[in-house]
């Protein structure tokens, strides 16, 4: 089982890295984990993975700056059905828009669109940034949440947040002055707003169950 990660000039793909392939030996699961900027070799791959750290638009903009990538994600994930891994800016990527520094245009792999944090409580800071309690929708029965239950915490690390049109398609929330969406799934796809390299033990589940995840 081939993984890629996307490197598209965003995110620590090091870490990334690391947390993937301890969660593959620890689950048993073999297979090459490949960072990669080749459209060719996200093709190929079993399971396709987009991290991001900084801005919408500046994370857009460099995947827009690999030929053929985006064709390739389309392809692999919208058509073909490979399984997809959004991680923090990279999730937010799968939106209709973001609205950092002016509108501009997601992948539109999920209803919504990316807006600004605005607690409710003024004495919470932004960017949200440490660690949260999840809390998973009342409906969510989901491959990707085995064995998550109450007091599961995640790290997060951002200040704009996936606002989504269809509630169905969020899995877990935390609460930062109003509730942020913290994972989202839909066919074959997912994306975690928190870091699942900097959550430990919760974070090593979450990528073991996408290692597992046979949508």
């Amino acid at each position: 089982m081939s993984v890629a990660i996307i490197d598209y000039g965003s995110g620590n793909l090091r870490s990334a890295a690391k947390a993937f392939e301890r969660s593959a030996r620890q689950a048993g699961h073999d297979g090459p984990i490949e960072v990669t900027a080749d459209p060719d070799r996200v093709r190929a791959a079993e399971r396709i993975v987009l991290p991001g750290v900084g801005a919408f638009a500046d994370c857009k903009h460099g995947l827009e700056a690999l030929p053929g990538m985006i064709d390739a994600l389309e392809e692999r994930v919208r058509h073909d059905g490979r399984p997809f891994l959004g991680i923090c800016v990279g999730m937010q990527l799968m939106a209709e828009r973001g609205t950092e520094h002016g509108v501009h245009a997601g992948l539109g792999w999920i209803a919504g669109e990316v807006v600004a944090i605005a607690p409710d409580d003024p004495g919470l800071k932004v960017p949200h940034m440490g660690w949260n309690e999840l809390a998973l929708a009342a409906e969510a029965d989901h491959p990707l949440l085995a064995g998550f239950g109450a007091h599961d915490h995640a790290y997060f690390v951002h200040s704009y947040r996936l606002a989504t049109t269809r509630q169905e398609d969020v899995l877990a929330e935390v609460e930062y002055g109003g509730a942020i969406t913290a994972l989202v799934a839909r066919d074959t796809m997912a994306g975690v707003q928190f870091h699942p390299e900097k959550s430990q033990e919760t974070g090593l589940r979450l990528i073991a169950n996408f290692l597992s995840w046979a949508p």
